[in-house]
């Protein structure tokens, strides 16, 4: 995608974002040890951070990324932790911005122009010209989005019994297999999207 307007994200507004600990520290209130949980199984390979560290340091690369999201989602709280990886093993200078206070920012980067879909990861060269960015979860999870909800059919949020195996399900698949999948998928195609996108 070629930006058609300039961006709200000037350098100076991406300058303003928070490092990944000022917003662990400040703004993620909510579900704190499930952020501290994904980073902490959150590995990459060899290959994927020397392949994530030559691409920032190419004259094209990805040296600054921004991510949009919210502490309440799930989708953030496992994928904000990988971005943070990446950017740790690559040098990538990352910032952080709460969505609902920089909806103008959001709105520049509406999924399939319409949705205000988190996480949302922008990715610039060091001049910050935009290469890229990536919205909300892996292909193969959306794919499998179906089969996970089928999980949580026929409960009800406000009967305090379903509620309780609601939480005790939600636990059991964000601590799974398939939940590590995605954040490997996150990696994967992250990884794919800068190497066809920095080199162009």
């Amino acid at each position: 995608m070629t930006q058609a307007k300039a961006s709200v994200v000037t350098p100076e507004r991406f300058e303003s974002g928070m490092t990944w600990s000022g917003y662990f520290d400040e703004k993620a209130q909510r579900n704190k040890e499930k952020f501290q949980y994904n980073y902490d199984e959150t590995t990459l390979s060899d290959a994927d951070a020397a392949a994530f560290k030559k691409l920032v340091e190419s004259p094209n690369g990805p040296a600054k990324a921004l991510a949009l999201g919210e502490d309440w989602c799930p989708d953030v709280f496992r994928g904000l932790p990988v971005l943070v990886r990446i950017a740790e093993a690559s040098g990538m200078d990352l910032r952080v911005f709460p969505r609902d206070d920089n909806l103008d920012i959001m709105n520049e980067f509406l999924n399939h122009g319409e949705s205000q879909s988190i996480p949302t990861f922008v990715f610039y060269t060091a001049d910050h010209r935009y290469i890229a960015h990536w919205i909300e979860r892996p292909l193969k999870a959306n794919a499998e989005m179906g089969d996970v909800m089928k999980r949580y059919e026929g409960l009800d949020r406000t009967n305090p019994d379903d509620l309780a195996k609601l939480r005790q399900i939600a636990e059991e698949f964000q601590t799974g297999p398939q939940w590590a999948n995605w954040r490997e998928e996150t990696i994967r195609e992250i990884r794919a999207l800068l190497e066809a996108k920095a080199a162009t």
